[in-house]
């Protein structure tokens, strides 16, 4: 005991430094867990406040969960979800791997910058005003796409009811913001590379694509391995503004818009059924946290130094 408080004492500027973050966590991670209790009642709210709401509200099992899936619904949302994340990853992966790799190429370091900038900034964009940005475009009436149909003699599209143009919106959207904050993680990653391999590589001979597929591949191998399983995780969840504000939530395109999260809230807001919400929310944590079990399971059979853990 004595040598933990000695330990503690040591270390304690640094202790002092995680203590907020370790704060936020608590409050806002692992507290909010004992929350999950709904997931298997019918929740009612109670006049003695939240906790009494809890208490007293009647336990159901797992009709919550029944009521999510059986659903004419179910199929649509889960098979937009999945497939829309995993063309997410891999797209995602390539696009920032690959802009990683040219922004490092530049030579002119100040111009870098500017790219780097100019690609972050969508990231601290609200979907909000993203959806706007892209109803500029997509207005029936007045967007720049279909005054530029008109110019050359084409019918304007109704973009906000022909649902088979939207998963590739959709798509590029997401890349859209993500692409600069995933490609400035790889970047500093590429920037860590340590100078001597590529020395090493042209002295050989190695040409630049030799030395990107050689050298700087190879060690960001490690970085993708491990994003990949955190993304992997989150496959049942989604981006609820890009899936709610971009389409501006219209009814037809939901075959191709709504997915878990979009529909868990739209029954919230229609029903107010809290339950079936905290089950839907569950089972995405749930699903996740065995995905990634089971994915760095597979990896650490692969390449057991490429494992999260």
């Amino acid at each position: 005991m004595k040598r933990l408080w000695d330990d503690l004492y040591k270390n304690r500027i640094w202790l002092l430094m995680v203590l907020p973050g370790t704060i936020w966590l608590l409050l806002f991670s692992y507290l909010p867990m004992f929350g999950q209790v709904l997931a298997f009642k019918k929740f009612r709210i109670h006049p003695d406040g939240f906790f009494a709401s809890v208490m007293t509200s009647e336990w159901v099992g797992w009709d919550n969960f029944k009521y999510l899936f059986s659903t004419n619904d179910a199929f649509v949302i889960t098979r937009n979800t999945i497939l829309y994340n995993l063309v997410f990853i891999v797209l995602g992966l390539v696009a920032a791997v690959v802009t990683a790799i040219l922004l490092s190429e530049l030579v002119n370091k100040r111009l870098s910058k500017f790219y780097q900038t100019g690609m972050l900034f969508p990231h601290f964009i609200s979907w909000v005003i993203g959806s706007y940005f892209v109803f500029t475009f997509l207005s029936t009436d007045y967007g720049l796409v279909n005054d530029v149909l008109g110019w050359f003699g084409k019918e304007p599209i109704s973009w906000y009811s022909e649902s088979k143009y939207w998963p590739f919106i959709i798509v590029f959207m997401s890349l859209w913001k993500g692409i600069g904050y995933g490609s400035i993680v790889y970047l500093a990653a590429i920037v860590g590379i340590d100078k001597a391999y590529y020395e090493a590589a042209m002295i050989d001979g190695a040409s630049k694509w030799k030395q990107i597929k050689h050298v700087t591949l190879p060690m960001l191998k490690p970085l993708m391995i491990i994003l990949t399983i955190m993304n992997i995780g989150r496959i049942f969840n989604s981006d609820f503004g890009l899936f709610y504000q971009v389409p501006r939530d219209s009814g037809a395109l939901y075959s191709v818009t709504n997915v878990i999260d979009t529909f868990v809230y739209r029954g919230l807001m229609n029903l107010g059924d809290i339950g079936m919400s905290t089950a839907a929310g569950l089972y995405q944590s749930a699903v996740g946290f065995m995905l990634v079990i089971i994915t760095n399971y597979i990896v650490r059979k692969v390449d057991e130094e490429s494992a999260l853990f």
